[in-house]
């Protein structure tokens, strides 16, 4: 069944990051007071850039400025963000979109986030989607489970769904077009007329609510390790499971399926590529 309501219950540290995921949350406190008073500005400059898709003053200052932040408080630690690359050598590294789903944002749609993931190696130990138009945040860090909620001093856990049948699930996706550019089009499809289910989300909203237990499935066949890392430890952390799509459980993969666990295998399977 899907999951219902959960009673607000105070936050509590998250085992072995605290303090990372405490400055996350100082992260998030700072790109959200660039990007909230950027949304729906008049003057907002909005720019395309290489690969077609738009970029707005916003992005840039809030990265920049979680740039200055790190310089500071975190000197050791690398920096990977959408706008300006990697800065640092170290084996952590803060992992950064300043605006995932800037289209929405230049649109007015208030669907946007910041996605803050902090990567120990090869794995991604904390990860803070704040999205502050919708007055929302989600986090987690390894072993502490997955939160949502305004802030740290009051919180909801976050669990995945128990839907354990494909035709009782929601799937929530990337636009179509994505999809038909590759060879899982007909998986696509196959899977969209299976399930209960299907609507468009799109970005970090379709993941934080497989997260949540609102979703049962969100997939998409092209993304950036940036779009993936903050989400993927949130929905491990929420009891589900996120690979790409040959499975990996791996944020740089290029594609990502969250998934409540027990649909996963299936939700693989019709996404393979057609032969």
């Amino acid at each position: 069944m899907a999951s219902g309501p959960r009673e607000a219950v105070p936050f509590r540290g998250m085992a072995g990051y605290d303090d990372d995921l405490r400055f996350a949350h100082v992260l998030a406190d700072a790109a959200d007071d660039i990007t909230a008073r950027r949304f729906r500005a008049v003057d907002l400059r909005v720019q395309t850039k290489p690969d077609l898709t738009p970029v707005t003053d916003a992005d840039h200052a809030a990265e920049e400025s979680l740039r200055n932040v790190l310089r500071r408080a975190r000197p050791r630690d690398a920096m990977l963000g959408e706008e300006f690359g990697r800065t640092g050598s170290g084996a952590r590294c803060w992992v950064i979109d300043p605006i995932d789903a800037t289209k929405n944002f230049v649109r007015g749609v208030p669907v946007w986030a910041t996605l803050i993931g902090l990567m120990d190696g090869d794995e991604v130990v904390v990860g803070v989607v704040s999205a502050p138009a919708l007055a929302r945040r989600w986090w987690a860090a390894r072993g502490g489970g997955a939160w949502t909620g305004r802030g740290l001093t009051k919180a909801t856990r976050c669990r995945v769904s128990e839907v354990s049948r494909l035709e009782d699930a929601s799937f929530s996706y990337s636009d179509v077009s994505s999809w038909g550019e590759s060879s899982r089009q007909d998986g696509f499809l196959g899977l969209a007329r299976s399930v209960w289910r299907t609507r468009a989300y799109g970005d970090f909203w379709s993941h934080v609510l497989v997260a949540e237990g609102a979703l049962d499935i969100s997939a998409e066949p092209e993304v950036s390790l940036w779009d993936v890392a903050a989400l993927q430890v949130i929905v491990e952390e929420a009891g589900g499971i996120c690979t790409d799509l040959t499975g990996k459980a791996t944020p740089d993969g290029g594609s990502v399926v969250c998934t409540n666990g027990l649909l996963h295998g299936q939700v693989l399977d019709y996404l393979a590529p057609s032969a």
